[in-house]
């Protein structure tokens, strides 16, 4: 496994800000902007492949619970991965978890996001 570098979140590619904050807001088709049409997403064991079924995942993730979001770090693994850490507070079992959201991008896009305690 190759180590990551800690930096600050502002260091982290506009594109991956750009989702994390329109995801946050609520903002599926913003949200669905900053991926690649033939990208990767997988959450909870699930693994969406391409702009539907991202797009599925953007409108359903977390629907069922009310939450914040804080962005709280970043690591930058090489020149196209980098990872965010989200810490979530809410109504959902355990009230808090922090999740690493490994992004791998090509060009501007996102073309891979795993999410992972």
């Amino acid at each position: 496994m190759t180590a990551s570098t800690p930096v600050q979140p502002t260091q982290l590619p506009a594109t991956i800000r750009a989702y994390l904050a329109a995801h946050a807001a609520g903002g599926t088709d913003a949200a669905a902007r900053a991926f690649a049409p033939d990208a990767v997403v997988v959450d909870e064991g699930r693994t969406y492949r391409g702009t539907e079924e991202v797009r599925e995942f953007l409108a359903a993730a977390g629907s069922r619970f009310t939450y914040t979001t804080e962005l709280v770090g970043a690591e930058r693994v090489d020149d196209t991965r980098w990872v965010a850490v989200n810490r979530l507070e809410g109504d959902f079992p355990g009230g808090v978890a922090e999740l690493r959201y490994r992004f791998r991008l090509v060009g501007d896009l996102v073309a891979e996001l795993v999410i992972a305690p």
